[in-house]
């Protein structure tokens, strides 16, 4: 029997309470000091680490410390800086533009709004919301792969399209707890709720999880 759009509501709203109270800290694992390191170190996350950006982005942000000191670099000079991070040449190249593009169109600084910051080169949904969320406080849904995983076990979605499981779950999620709500499950992916394995013995949300009811039924 297919679930009421209201039912899943409120299975979403149950899910946000119990991860407030397993996961207190809803940080961003990014470390920053302002907006454009935050959009930078983002789009430095694409297939990469969090853990390696934040161990290339101190001595980035020394060597660039702002928008135009990027825009009048030779994206070789930023290559240098982030070759550990994958793919280095295409994300030298897109914050290179994009903080050109910061300089002419905006001032020099970092939108406030998913419309305008998509305009930036490199800048999809998914950097664009967490820029919106985490700088601006704006109700936003970051749909990374540990979102997508857990939102798609927990039934909420059936999709592994990015924007199609961002528009469900900015219908399901209270929009003032969805940014924070994103940030813990990235936690939890990455404590619990992993690709590889199922801990559903250890969930917080496993009773309001069928993919937790469905491995239980299956155990001999």
């Amino acid at each position: 029997m297919r679930e009421s759009k209201q039912k899943k509501k409120a299975r979403a709203a149950q899910a946000v309470e119990l991860l407030e109270k397993e996961y207190p800290d809803a940080i961003c694992s990014l470390t920053y000091r302002q907006p454009l390191q935050l959009l930078i170190a983002t789009r430095l996350s694409a297939q990469c680490t969090d853990a390696r950006v934040n161990l290339v982005t101190p001595d980035l942000f020394a060597r660039f410390p702002d928008a135009a000191a990027f825009a009048a670099a030779d994206v070789s000079q930023v290559e240098d800086c982030i070759r550990s991070c994958g793919l280095y040449k295409t994300k030298a190249r897109d914050i290179v533009n994009m903080c050109r593009m910061l300089l002419d169109k905006f001032d020099g600084q970092v939108p406030d709004t998913l419309e305008a910051l998509i305009t930036l080169p490199g800048v999809g949904r998914k950097t664009a919301n967490l820029v919106c969320g985490d700088i601006y406080g704006k109700p936003a849904v970051v749909a990374d792969t540990h979102f997508i995983r857990i939102t798609n076990r927990l039934g909420f979605v059936d999709a592994k399209d990015p924007y199609k499981v961002e528009m469900a779950m900015r219908e399901l999620l209270p929009p003032e707890k969805s940014n924070d709500f994103c940030h813990r499950t990235v936690l939890h992916g990455r404590a619990v709720c992993s690709a590889r394995a199922y801990h559903c013995d250890r969930c917080c949300m496993a009773g309001l999880c069928p993919t937790a009811a469905a491995q239980a039924k299956a155990k001999p």
